[in-house]
């Protein structure tokens, strides 16, 4: 994703962070009035009240700057220490589950994995703007609780990265299907008890190990 301070590979003007933020947005409310197959570039600068030429110094096309409106959102998902990793996890999950259900969140993100499916561009942009930079909260996660004694410590880097990108299917993957596909609440009782099978899981795969 491009962040406000980087460049695009051209001399000018520096970049302001407000007119990124304000393409940004304005490309996320366009998403949910108009839908994917409407959104235009020209539209978006409009609304963003920039010159189309400004978004293509900034972003090749819809596809990347669409993922990157959305990618914006999810890097805002943060994860305090609550002292426990059953109190991690319910956290997070909670501040998931109240993301999506931002109008501009859903729409922006159902957009996006619709088109992904016939665009492998698209689907690679994703996983490196998104969900790479998301399994952040559950190596931050992991890391506390091995810390704390609550999990234990994984010294082949290979077998770490494959139990992140588990823990992170699991956690992202169950939870937009709750909240996206099957439309049903993510309160704390569904939390609650969706960690402690999660951490269930966990406890007892190590112990095998």
């Amino acid at each position: 994703m491009h962040t406000p301070d980087s460049t695009s590979g051209r001399t000018g003007r520096p970049r302001s962070a407000a007119a990124d933020a304000a393409i940004l947005a304005a490309t996320r409310d366009a998403l949910c009035e108009l839908g994917w197959s409407k959104v235009s570039m020209g539209d978006v600068a409009a609304r963003a009240g920039v010159a189309k030429t400004t978004l293509y110094r900034r972003w090749s096309g819809k596809n990347e700057l669409v993922v990157d409106a959305v990618a914006e959102l999810f890097d805002s998902l943060e994860l305090p220490d609550r002292g426990s990793l059953e109190a991690d996890v319910e956290y997070v999950v909670l501040r998931f589950a109240e993301l999506l259900r931002r109008p501009e969140a859903r729409t922006a993100l159902m957009a996006v994995v619709a088109e992904s499916t016939r665009d492998e561009a698209l689907r690679d942009r994703i996983r490196s703007a998104i969900v790479d930079r998301q399994k952040r909260l559950v190596v931050l996660g992991r890391e506390r609780a091995q810390a704390r004694g609550e999990l234990p410590y994984e010294e082949d880097e290979a077998v770490a990265g494959r139990t992140t990108d588990l823990i992170f299917d699991v956690i992202a993957g169950t939870v937009v299907h709750r909240a996206l596909v099957s439309s049903e609440p993510v309160d704390e009782l569904w939390v609650a008890t969706f960690t402690a099978l999660l951490m269930h899981g966990l406890r007892g795969a190590a112990a095998q190990g």
